[in-house]
């Protein structure tokens, strides 16, 4: 199990590997070695509540595909095991912030204090305006 939160945690059945070759510079090796990792978590079937993938959907944008599947790739160390090390951290994280819950917003009125600025600055403003109009104040 893959803890996220305190009460939040993935079964690591859930996951798929794959290893892949590097794009990039590398030398010899990135021809010859798959370093470069891809980990799969198909959000639809994960034990997951269901506030949570409705906030992992905007978090996750492009490595979400249209089938309901995190996509996470890692190739940024020359080592396959550090990739695979990164990709769950990337995912652990990305969990995290869908896992947070946002405050609800509570509507409050404006006060008249408030209220009295805004419209004492529309009226200085109109004021400026009238002074640069090119024609004579008919106030």
């Amino acid at each position: 199990m893959i803890r996220i939160t305190d009460s939040l945690a993935i079964d690591e059945d859930a996951l798929s590997w794959s290893a892949m070759r590097a794009s990039g510079p590398g030398g010899q090796n990135v021809n010859k070695v798959s370093t470069a990792v891809e980990l799969r978590l198909d959000v639809a079937r994960a034990f997951l509540p269901e506030d949570l993938k409705a906030r992992l959907r905007p978090l996750a944008g492009r490595q979400l595909t249209q089938d309901g599947v995190l996509v996470i790739t890692a190739q940024e160390t020359r080592s396959q095991e550090r990739n695979r090390e990164i990709a769950l951290q990337k995912l652990v994280e990305l969990l995290r912030k869908a896992a947070h819950r946002p405050k609800r917003r509570i509507a409050t009125k404006p006060t008249r204090a408030s209220k009295t600025r805004r419209l004492d600055s529309k009226s200085k403003h109109a004021h400026t305006k009238r002074l640069r109009s090119s024609r004579p104040d008919t106030d």
